[in-house]
């Protein structure tokens, strides 16, 4: 998620001003520059990593919005295959014709497709059945309980053996403990994110720490970090 650093106030969180950019229609125009920024700096890696972009639901209003992204990915160079769109399920009800008319423009062009916050929607089963995602973004409510729910846990159980079925990846969001990491590694989920896996940082300084040969273009903001997951020996 994209935060805002701010010359007086410091950091921003998403949740302060993205809703107030959705009123007034600037996020057409942040959304724009996001994903525009995110692929150049992706393209000027070196070691082939995915970035992920959060889409928001007014940006879906936008007649050409499979027709951007073709022209970023153009402009940048970045492959169609490193780019990863997320989007969450109150956006697909919002206008669900649309929506998944918009997504399979998208798809064709090679982009992957992920749901987020994945659970907390009115009919998630549906949104599954309806569009072929390419990976399950589980909402961060369910870590945020699974230490102490045994209901969290068995949803959470739920949701990655339902990802096998489908060959769907599943990613656990909200990851700010060790146990809540281990209970995930012992489930078999591939990835998790998370505050515990690393805080929001400037790309410049997670390329510092990372140590990677990802060459830095313009620093910008990134979401908590993830990481793939395997199960303990």
């Amino acid at each position: 998620l994209l935060r805002w650093t701010h010359p007086v106030h410091g950091m921003i969180a998403p949740v302060e001003f993205i809703p107030i950019a959705e009123e007034n229609g600037s996020i057409m125009a942040i959304g724009e520059w996001v994903l525009r920024t995110a692929c150049r700096q992706a393209a000027s890696w070196d070691n082939g990593h995915k970035i992920a972009v959060n889409l928001s639901p007014v940006q879906f209003a936008h007649a050409d919005l499979a027709k951007l992204v073709h022209q970023i990915l153009v402009e940048t160079g970045l492959s169609p295959k490193r780019l990863e769109l997320e989007l969450t399920e109150s956006t697909i009800v919002a206008d669900k014709v649309r929506t998944l008319h918009v997504l399979r423009q998208i798809k064709a062009l090679g982009v992957t497709i992920a749901i987020d916050d994945f659970g907390t929607g009115y009919s998630s089963l549906d949104t599954l059945r309806s569009f072929p995602f390419d990976k399950i973004k589980l909402d961060r409510s369910f870590m945020a309980d699974v230490e102490r729910s045994p209901q969290a846990k068995a949803i959470i159980r739920a949701v990655l053996t339902l990802g096998r079925s489908l060959d769907i990846p599943v990613l656990a969001e909200g990851v700010e403990t060790l146990v809540q990491l281990t209970i995930l590694q012992v489930e078999g989920c591939n990835e998790a994110q998370g505050y515990f896996l690393g805080r929001p940082k400037p790309i410049d300084q997670i390329l510092l720490i990372g140590g990677s040969d990802v060459r830095n273009d313009q620093p910008a903001a990134t979401e908590p970090a993830r990481m793939r997951l395997s199960r303990p020996a």
